[in-house]
């Protein structure tokens, strides 16, 4: 059946301007609430009609319970069902509002399928754009989908919704694991009188990556940016490949080591990251490299320092530009650090290490999980 046949209600939000918009009113949902099958709440970020606004453009409200559709990246056609709220709702025009008839198609069911593989596959081809990509309503509803019997449904939904909270469990494991650390490190520095410098002074060298986007290639050297750092850690599933000729000239401006730190100047702004591979790394200039002096600094303890909120907000009140968030190399090196001495850094690294060794386990077993939550949605849905 086709996606549009599955819903009594199957339509597009509102065209809301800013000029429309209030401090306060009916809650208006938009394309950054969607998460892969999950409700983003952002709530600091929240926008408002008011009732007059709302009933002169004759707006449509949505309910807890319906599915919406971001018709906008990343990735077109993510799909998550509105949780229960005590205020009124309307969407954005750029969302596609699916109400489904449940007694064709329960929404958990539906929600699933808009998270497999083969969805996003029949998406691939009727999606459009160059530069922004997104898909249309009458394509999105074209979409395909099978649809068993309402108990087979619910014996799908029972099963992936286990493997699904056992996820959710692991990686609330690991962010109370980053917390530990963070308390750590707090009960270690947060209340000593230690010298502070210049994070500039701190380290031999700043600088950042080209300025000029290569020629990929399909092997070669790896060549990463700030989308790169994720969960804390550099991820290497999804990199680029450049020419050791091109690397050559990057390598002029900068080269990255073991141990040197990685801070990515867009993106997740100053979130920082330490190099753990002797392989050559092209970087782009979204990503900036500290030389510091290993003499003076354990990388765990630099590393940690550079997440805090003191650190942060010297970071975010130097930020440049409006739509997208640069940090600049000068904002980085005229930031304040302290500088303990190194064997209580040693202390604090050894006492990340063997934190470290947990997140190493529970890790192991989110991917073993989620391994088996993609084989389910392959056998449920491809």
């Amino acid at each position: 059946m086709k996606l549009e046949d599955v819903c009594k209600v199957f339509t597009d939000g509102d065209w809301i301007e800013s000029k429309d918009q209030s401090d306060n009113g009916i809650r208006l949902i938009q394309t950054g609430n969607i998460g892969e099958g999950v409700y983003l709440e952002k709530s600091e970020r929240a926008k408002y009609v008011s009732q007059d606004t709302f009933a002169a453009l004759k707006c449509t409200e949505i309910y807890s319970g319906d599915v919406l559709v971001s018709r906008l990246p990343e990735p077109v056609g993510r799909a998550c069902i509105i949780p229960p709220k005590s205020e009124r709702m309307i969407t954005a025009v750029d969302c596609t509002i699916c109400r489904p008839n449940e007694e064709i198609v329960l929404k958990e069911y539906l929600c699933y399928f808009m998270q497999s593989d083969v969805y996003y596959n029949r998406l691939l081809n009727n999606v459009t754009g160059t530069t922004r990509k997104r898909i249309s309503r009458k394509n999105l509803g074209n979409v395909e989908i099978n649809v068993p019997n309402i108990d087979k449904q619910r014996a799908i939904i029972a099963k992936l919704d286990i493997i699904s909270n056992i996820i959710d469990e692991r990686k609330r494991e690991l962010e109370q694991l980053d917390v530990l650390i963070k308390a750590r490190f707090a009960e270690m520095f947060g209340d000593g009188n230690y010298p502070v410098v210049k994070l500039g002074e701190a380290c031999k060298k700043i600088t950042d990556g080209t300025h000029k986007t290569p020629n990929y290639l399909d092997e070669g050297i790896t060549f990463i940016s700030a989308k790169n750092i994720v969960n804390g850690e550099l991820d290497f599933s999804d990199v680029k490949y450049i020419s050791e000729e091109e690397y050559l000239v990057i390598q002029k401006r900068c080269q990255t080591e073991k141990s040197d730190i990685l801070l990515s100047k867009s993106g997740s702004l100053g979130f920082p990251v330490i190099v753990k591979t002797d392989e050559k790394l092209g970087l782009f200039e979204s990503l900036a490299v500290l030389k510091y002096e290993k003499d003076r600094f354990i990388p765990e303890f630099l590393c940690e320092q550079l997440k805090t909120d003191m650190v942060q907000r010297q970071f975010t009140s130097g930020t440049k530009g409006v739509a997208i968030k640069h940090l600049h190399l000068g904002v980085i090196a005229n930031t304040d650090i302290i500088v303990p001495p190194v064997e209580e850094q040693k202390e604090f690294a050894y006492f990340v290490h063997q934190v470290d060794k947990s997140k190493v386990a529970v890790h192991k077993a989110l991917d073993e999980t989620q391994t088996l939550f993609d084989s389910l949605m392959q056998e449920y849905f491809g």
